[in-house]
């Protein structure tokens, strides 16, 4: 008789123990046997809480960099639009993008998102900086908004930052703690 025609209760499991109907094992659970570890600590994290999820993105260095660029052009687009182009408003707006940013990129990517987040902030301002007369013009009033609003920029970058060695520290503890188990 070929070993697929057995009935569910002749068919054994890769493990060893009998198998039911729809692949549990049948009888008392194996105790673990002295200096192993039950299984209920090898199934990883526990099941999220009910409720509602905030969004939790993991994004690569690149896509950090990406979305905060993007996210600042709009904003400063949108600055432009309903505030007149308010360099305070854009600057407001700035430090949440960078918190964002910080959060949202992927553990291994950390320390890209302190670096993103000035070359954003420049991108957000070009449609905001003034600037008329062309080219130099225009230069010349983004040099001038960056000169006036490096405290947003400072202190975006500080937020970042402090996130992402929140972050790193609570990485590193948990790295620590299972090979500890181990």
């Amino acid at each position: 008789m070929p070993p697929g025609s057995l009935p569910s209760q002749g068919r054994r499991r890769p493990g060893g123990g009998p198998a039911a109907a729809g692949g549990e094992r049948v009888g008392r659970p194996r105790r673990p046997a002295e200096g192993e570890r039950p299984r209920a600590a090898l199934r990883g994290p526990r099941p999220p809480a009910p409720g509602p999820r905030l969004p939790n993105p993991r994004l690569t260095g690149l896509g950090s960099g990406l979305f905060c660029a993007l996210a600042m052009f709009l904003l400063g687009c949108l600055d432009l639009l309903l505030f007149g182009g308010s360099l305070t408003a854009y600057g407001v707006l700035f430090l949440p993008v960078c918190a964002l940013t910080a959060l949202w990129v992927h553990d291994g990517d950390l320390l890209t998102a302190p670096v993103v987040v000035p070359i954003a902030f420049v991108t957000g301002l070009l449609p905001v900086a003034d600037g008329s007369g062309g080219l130099l013009g225009r230069l010349m009033g983004l040099v001038t908004a960056l000169a006036t609003q490096a405290s947003w920029l400072y202190g975006g970058t500080l937020v970042a930052g402090v996130i992402v060695l929140g972050r790193r520290v609570r990485t590193v503890r948990m790295v620590r703690r299972r090979r500890r188990r181990i």
